[in-house]
């Protein structure tokens, strides 16, 4: 297992990085990327093995026992420092940082960013690649670097797939590929994977392929969790070509899920097709190194419901969202001298997306027009940013930059399903808000420019062979997304079909959001070991302020009970602390190596003009890992404890949720090319709630929690096992 150093040790990895890429050759070019920055923790590439056995990162021998225990790639990033996950479908999780979640992270696939194409985030970025494909992730929180991305104020994952794969020199024609299946017992989880690759030395052809599958998961208790079933496919193509230190990359995908159950939400996923297009180009030069992406994808969406809450094969209330996303990225990093690299770069983003609920057939409220929840939205997004690391002495380092990112934003006329205020049925009358929503929307102007400036200042300090310091400075800026400034209808039934929070609540949008503006200070201090592989303990406290932060005000209250609520600007206040730390308790050549590690967080969130708690704040933590490793050999016993859910945001009406402890026992072995996995989930099928899972409304919908609605439980005891075979 691989560990990168979190902030202490992000800074010298990127001057190595600087370094490597300075001198790139053929077979270097395909190296990942090493950000300049404070890491929380990453999921190194492979062979990298410096650091065996960490507890704050996973090198490919994690990534292999952690991939058959889910088929969410965002769960890979589970009990890692600082990061918690929003509970959302089986192969959609939103991951927080630091108590920020979802649009507030900047998550790259592959260098690009995905934006999440439904009123409800069913199809968020994480989503779109599974974890069988998943090679290196970097885990970026608080102090992020300009280059790192704008538009974002929590951090930047990156999440990457394997480069392409070449012949060595005089190789003649490479071959390799492999075939993977996985099980989980709860909920009867099946997963395959294929990978295959030919190369010669100068070009590369690959594919990657995957398939999951899994019905509704139990909870402890034996209770079937409705509205947790999926199927999801991916099939990607990869081409590489490189000469002389230049390579280029060009990828195509595309994704598919014909259905995915979401717990918390009043819809489900009946429909998502995802295809995507990528092209890289990374260049060695004299002066430097060049890296230049573009980007372009289409997302076709569809919720209604599925059979959990009542759905049927025709009918239902089907609405259909269509978005086109495209861009480019272009970055050059400029070694000055041997104390001065300088990284300046520019970025264009356009996301196109219509929103269009289809009329009811024989129903009075929902026709007989198309309902226009978004006509035509455009976001788009100019960055440029200049970055300089100064290396001044061995002990002392800097980093500072500055961003500037201009977002403008337009949609067109909107449409309810009748135009009638209010709504003739037979002896009845009933209220029709939507239809002065929309004249009242289309009257006013809609478009919007935004002009954002970031920046960081970071100062690192070894004071020793053990001990090193860092401290720094960020502001970041974000703008809303199209459904919170945009999302116009206030009336019950199209204001709850907006939200992405897990809450069943309603939501409005509102045109005069102001950008959020983040500024955030923190601290980290590590203590380790000379040689860094023996012990390691690091600190990281943590403030920040954010400005016009988007939360809600409640407009009004819906007749099940639920709230309307329209996104409102608020000061906020977060700040909180991340503690890790890893030892080798024994080391022998016969017995293996064993190794001790714990991570330990706390985030409190606070509306400073409400003065309720901010929604989603992930209650005190720890993870304690014990690890083993001898030859080929690896396993894991994990305690997860979480403390009592106390302060919830009281306008939203979010559910407490009690304190529990949870066991979970993973082992795998690799022969020759086998490898074979196998482990326990919940190993003692204890009941819990998730503290980030929103509500059980699936449950509430069909009447099992006798008209009230609590929080999601989740799942019980799953025994599981995989395979992979290498050729």
């Amino acid at each position: 297992m691989t560990s990168r150093l979190s902030a202490a040790g992000a800074l010298r990895a990127a001057l190595l990085s600087s370094a490597a890429l300075a001198g790139l050759s053929p077979a270097g070019v395909s190296a990942q990327t090493v950000y300049p920055l404070p890491t929380l923790s990453v999921i190194a590439s492979p062979g990298d093995m410096s650091t065996p056995l960490s507890g704050s990162g996973l090198g490919e021998a994690g990534l292999a026992v952690r991939r058959p225990a889910t088929s969410d790639a965002a769960a890979l990033l589970r009990g890692l420092p600082g990061v918690s996950l929003y509970g959302n479908g089986g192969v959609s999780s939103l991951p927080a940082l630091n108590g920020l979640a979802d649009d507030r992270v900047n998550v790259l696939i592959d260098g690009v960013p995905v934006t999440a194409a439904c009123p409800n985030h069913m199809n968020p970025p994480l989503s779109t690649i599974p974890p069988t494909q998943v090679s290196k992730v970097d885990v970026l929180a608080g102090i992020t670097p300009v280059s790192a991305g704008g538009d974002s104020i929590a951090g930047t994952i990156t999440v990457e797939r394997a480069p392409p794969v070449f012949a060595a020199p005089g190789e003649g024609v490479h071959t390799e590929g492999s075939l993977s299946a996985f099980y989980r017992s709860n909920g009867h989880s099946v997963t395959g994977a294929a990978a295959a690759s030919v190369a010669n030395d100068a070009f590369s052809l690959g594919y990657n392929g995957a398939w999951s599958r899994a019905e509704n998961y139990k909870d402890s208790n034996g209770r079937t969790i409705r509205s947790t079933l999926y199927n999801v496919q991916d099939n990607v193509l990869t081409f590489g070509a490189r000469r002389d230190g230049q390579l280029v990359t060009l990828q195509g995908g595309l994704q598919y899920m014909p259905y995915q159950g979401f717990p918390n939400q009043r819809m489900d996923l009946t429909y998502n097709r995802s295809l995507f297009v990528n092209g890289r180009y990374e260049g060695a030069f004299d002066w430097g190194t060049l890296d230049a992406r573009a980007n372009w994808r289409r997302t076709e969406h569809t919720m209604n419901f599925l059979s959990d809450k009542g759905g049927t094969a025709t009918g239902g209330m089907p609405m259909d969202t269509l978005s086109t996303e495209a861009g480019y990225s272009v970055k050059a990093t400029l070694p000055l001298s041997a104390r001065d690299t300088v990284r300046v770069g520019n970025e264009f983003r356009h996301y196109h997306l219509d929103d269009w609920w289809d009329p009811v057939p024989g129903s009075m409220m929902m026709g007989p027009q198309t309902f226009w929840n978004v006509n035509g939205g455009d976001r788009n997004r100019l960055g440029t940013f200049v970055e300089w690391e100064a290396n001044w002495s061995p002990a002392w380092t800097t980093l500072l930059g500055v961003r500037n990112d201009v977002v403008w934003m337009d949609t067109g006329t909107v449409q309810p399903y009748s135009w009638q205020n209010p709504i003739r049925m037979g002896m009845m009358t009933m209220a029709n808000p939507d239809a002065a929503d929309a004249r009242a929307f289309n009257a006013r102007d809609r478009a919007r420019t935004d002009v954002n400036f970031d920046a960081t200042a970071l100062v690192r300090y070894t004071a020793s062979d053990t001990t090193e310091i860092e401290a720094g400075y960020a502001r970041k800026t974000r703008s809303p997304n199209l459904y919170e400034r945009y999302a116009w209808g206030t009336g019950s039934m199209s204001s709850s079909m907006n939200g992405w929070f897990g809450d069943a609540n309603g939501y409005v949008g509102n045109p005069d959001l102001k950008p959020e503006v983040a500024n955030t200070v923190s601290v980290t201090a590590a203590l380790h070991d000379p040689a860094r592989k023996a012990w390691e303990v690091k600190v990281t406290p943590y403030y920040t302020y954010v400005q016009n932060f988007i939360d809600v005000d409640r407009i009004g209250t819906l007749s099940n009970g639920f709230v309307k609520l329209r996104f409102a600007n608020h000061d906020a206040v977060l700040f909180g602390a991340n503690v890790s730390a890893a030892a080798t308790v024994y080391e022998d050549e016969r017995l293996g190596a064993f190794r001790l590690s714990g991570v330990l967080g706390w985030v409190h969130g606070r509306n400073l003009d409400t003065g309720d708690g901010l929604y989603h704040m992930m209650p005190v933590n720890a993870l304690l890992t014990v690890e083993h490793r001898l030859g080929g050999w690896y396993s894991a016993l994990e305690l997860q404890a979480t403390a009592r859910k106390e302060r919830v945001e009281s306008v939203r009406n979010e559910p407490e949720t009690p304190s529990y402890a949870l066991v979970n026992l993973r082992t795998g072995y690799e022969w020759n090319n086998i490898r074979f996995d196998v482990g326990v989930e919940n190993l003692f099928d204890q009941q819990y709630y998730q503290p980030l899972g929103g509500v059980d409304y699936a449950d509430y919908r069909a009447g099992g929690s006798r008209g009230r609605v609590g929080a999601l439980p989740g799942a019980g005891r799953s025994f599981i096992a995989g395979m992979t075979v290498k050729f």
